[in-house]
């Protein structure tokens, strides 16, 4: 049976998004992957579904939205992408925490940066 991974962001829109997205591209031979956060947007990131589908061909749009840790299976592996002002408690300690900073916001160069060091990170899981 597959671990359960889940990334952790506090929206769920943005950088959990994109590691949701990568980890099943990459990955979903593995893992079972999965997004979420403490609290949600609306939408993900648009700067995001743009870029991974021009840098992946992916739509995130397709088949992920913002949702809460309390809506997604009980993950095996939990990873914080980088809470930047402190993490929040989710009932158990992180696995691993990436401290990727959030590129909301910012230029496309920033947002692939993050988006290409994910693809790293994601390809490189040995859990």
């Amino acid at each position: 049976m597959k671990k359960k991974v889940a990334f952790l962001c506090v929206h769920n829109s943005c950088r959990s998004q994109i590691a949701e997205a990568l980890g099943r591209h990459f990955a979903g031979d593995k893992y079972v992957f999965y997004s979420a956060g403490t609290q949600t947007k609306p939408q993900i990131n648009p700067d995001a579904v743009r870029l991974v589908r021009q840098l992946y061909g992916i739509d995130m749009e397709q088949t992920q939205y913002s949702k809460t840790i309390d809506k997604i299976p009980a993950p095996d592996i939990v990873i914080s992408m980088g809470c930047e002002v402190g993490c929040p408690y989710i009932g158990r300690a992180f696995d691993e925490n990436w401290g990727l900073p959030d590129p909301t916001g910012r230029d496309d160069d920033a947002f692939i940066a993050v988006i290409r060091e994910i693809e790293r990170r994601v390809k490189s899981l040995s859990l």
